[in-house]
């Protein structure tokens, strides 16, 4: 209890775990902010005519497209459609019909819609006698805000690899590791006091985002607590293979980017790319984070039991790392008595 004491101490003062600690949930609440931000305004279409210059027929005909803005002069009128930040369309007369007036760097709908636009208002008879039928307009980020939930929330259960690695880096650097190898601890002992921090720091936190990203029921919750949890006993696994093989700080940094990289890449590689049930996405399953990933996809789709088979999968490789964490322990500690 009092190894486990030391290291939240040692923990508690390194500004690194306490970032990657904060990170998902900050991340996590700016992308609820986003997602309740309505977007939809920049889609709209916006014109911008002199005062005298067009009809009051030819205003309220484009004010069923877009935002009118009514310009008191020729000189404004010109330099609103100018202005770079803005894809105003300056509309004028043209004999019975109008025109349509660009500055030349709008985007693409811009400028089909202002070619279209004089034609549409010559048929504008013939169109009013159609039935029109206007659809609500999606979220921009509805489409995509549970897959930028799921990674979140990835990075956060898999952020107890960054505890693990970098406070077993600091122990090497600060001469401690050399005392944690003649205490008389266990190689259990020894990988549980490693494990427990970065476990317990990356549920938390994993714990915390899930709560700022999701509304989920009794059931569909407890089935993603056991995926936060069976994922960050993993993750604190793989930062204490992170720590161990790293010489110094900058070696484990780069570890620990490349374990993020791949824990986050190859599951959005699977969902985006590999077909469901090819012998590919059966590979990528040797990467837990696709099951964590997985399973939390189908959280939110209201699928218990495909995520059950996520939870198994990731229970397979807490047992098959942990045996493994103390196969090579064991096998560090002979080393470290044949060289004392």
């Amino acid at each position: 209890m009092k190894g486990i004491i030391y290291q939240l101490k040692s923990v508690g003062k390194d500004k690194f775990c306490i970032l990657s600690f904060l990170l998902p949930v900050i991340a996590a609440a700016a992308l609820n902010l986003a997602g309740s931000i309505d977007l939809s305004s920049l889609g709209e279409y916006h014109f911008c005519v002199t005062d005298g210059g067009v009809t009051e027929e030819i205003k309220q005909w484009l004010a069923r497209y877009g935002d009118v803005t009514v310009c008191q002069s020729g000189e404004e009128w010109l330099s609103r459609i100018r202005e770079p930040s803005t894809n105003d369309i300056g509309v004028e007369m043209d004999g019975d019909g109008i025109r349509t007036v660009l500055a030349g760097d709008e985007l693409e709908i811009w400028r089909q819609t202002a070619c279209t636009l004089p034609a549409l208002y010559q048929q504008r008879e013939m169109t009013a006698q159609m039935n029109i039928q206007t659809l609500e307009q999606p979220d921009v980020l509805t489409g995509f805000q549970h897959l930028f939930m799921a990674v979140i929330l990835i990075a956060a259960m898999f952020m107890g690899c960054t505890f693990n690695a970098m406070n077993i880096i600091s122990e090497k650097e600060e001469g401690t590791a050399l005392i944690n190898e003649i205490l008389p601890v266990t190689s259990l002992q020894y990988l549980m006091q490693k494990i427990f921090i970065g476990f317990v720091c990356g549920s938390l936190s994993a714990v915390v985002t899930a709560a700022v990203c999701f509304r989920l029921s009794a059931a569909r919750a407890a089935v993603m607590l056991g995926l936060i949890v069976l994922s960050a006993f993993v993750a604190a696994l793989a930062g204490l293979f992170a720590g161990r093989i790293s010489e110094g700080l900058m070696t484990g940094v780069a570890f620990i980017k490349i374990v993020m990289i791949v824990f986050m890449a190859v599951p959005l590689l699977k969902y985006l790319a590999v077909a469901e049930g090819s012998v590919l996405s059966y590979v990528c399953y040797l990467i837990p984070s696709s099951a964590a990933f997985e399973g939390i996809l189908y959280l939110t789709d209201g699928s218990l039991t495909a995520a059950g088979k996520d939870m198994a999968i990731l229970a397979v490789h807490c047992a098959g790392w942990f045996f493994l964490c103390l196969l090579i322990s064991r096998h560090w500690k002979k080393h470290e008595k044949r060289i004392s």
